[in-house]
């Protein structure tokens, strides 16, 4: 791919280079990351438009995120905003394989001239956040996008993972889930910077209401009192009710932290993104390692037949890369 092409359709908001440059920043090919390296450091050079509005969007499978990111995303739209939507599907682990259905779930979003919808595979990567998510995010600031919404897979550590590349997370949840101090002591609600109880229409508005002050009850005993209190909301993604009310808190969300804080929390996560990097490299250092190449199956033969332990194994490899370097 030539990279000032690249660059110049990215700058000018041309959407087939800004797919065209995404797809090159999520290649495992080494001869293409090192095209992304150069493409990204030149964006990263040459912004002046002020941060997008980074939000991540998390929620157990069925909780009606691509609904909601469809009501939202067109009201933003229409507000005058472009928004760029980063929709992460869950890949198979036997086939590798993704089904990358999240686009056809927000039908009316994906014929907006003001956004653009990515379904990217997770390809195993851990918590289900796909490993070039932040270099998407920032082509898509590149080209002009000042809203930018990831949605996660949802099935738990992507909500850690998530909550550590974008400026406010909102987690989507339903009335009916169980306990809501059960919920906050697995970890998830306490990431959470605004909440919404979804689906809270018709029958089952009054049970989301109740279900939203069960949680900003809950909420208060495992905050402190000067951290930021996250607002519980209630909204319907299918009908649009309310759905500018988590906009406000989530704008509400970005003034308390003020640019000061804002720039501090995404220095602090490109310190972290940093060693991912570092980790990932790593990792596909060892993997296309001639000498680990060479034992990996002498390896795999000794620990299926029970010769050899998952410690020694991992030491084995490790050893032959460190003879090789």
């Amino acid at each position: 791919m030539d990279v000032e092409q690249l660059l110049d359709g990215i700058r000018a908001g041309r959407r087939a280079q800004v797919a065209r440059a995404i797809t090159l920043v999520e290649s495992t090919a080494p001869r293409h990351r090192e095209t992304a390296r150069r493409l990204l450091t030149e964006l990263a050079g040459h912004t002046e438009a002020p941060p997008a509005v980074r939000i991540g969007i998390s929620g157990v499978p069925g909780v009606g995120k691509s609904t909601f990111i469809e009501a939202l995303g067109g009201r933003l739209t229409a507000a005058g905003h472009k928004v760029g939507v980063l929709a992460v599907d869950p890949s198979s682990v036997r086939t590798g394989g993704s089904v990358l259905g999240d686009k056809t779930r927000m039908a009316q979003l994906s014929c907006d001239p003001n956004a653009f919808i990515r379904p990217s595979p997770s390809a195993g990567t851990l918590g289900g956040v796909a490993r070039a998510t932040v270099q998407a995010m920032s082509v898509l600031e590149a080209a002009g996008y000042d809203v930018v919404l990831v949605e996660t897979v949802g099935v738990g550590q992507s909500e850690v993972t998530v909550a550590g590349m974008v400026d406010t997370f909102l987690f989507l949840t339903l009335a009916r889930t169980g306990d809501q101090l059960q919920g906050i002591k697995k970890g998830i609600l306490e990431l959470a910077d605004v909440i919404a109880v979804n689906k809270a229409d018709g029958d089952r508005e009054q049970e989301a209401r109740s279900a939203a002050r069960e949680l900003a009850g809950a909420l208060r005993l495992v905050r402190g009192h000067d951290e930021w209190a996250p607002p519980v909301v209630t909204c319907s993604g299918l009908t649009g009710q309310r759905v500018d009310e988590v906009w406000a808190q989530v704008q509400a969300h970005r003034e308390h932290l003020g640019e000061a804080g804002l720039a501090r929390k995404r220095a602090e996560q490109q310190l972290e993104f940093t060693w991912a990097l570092v980790r990932d490299e790593l990792d596909q250092r060892l993997r296309h390692n001639a000498a680990v190449k060479a034992v990996s199956g002498q390896v795999r033969s000794a620990l299926l037949d029970g010769e050899l332990t998952a410690p020694l194994a991992a030491d084995r490899i490790l050893a032959a890369y460190d003879e090789s370097s």
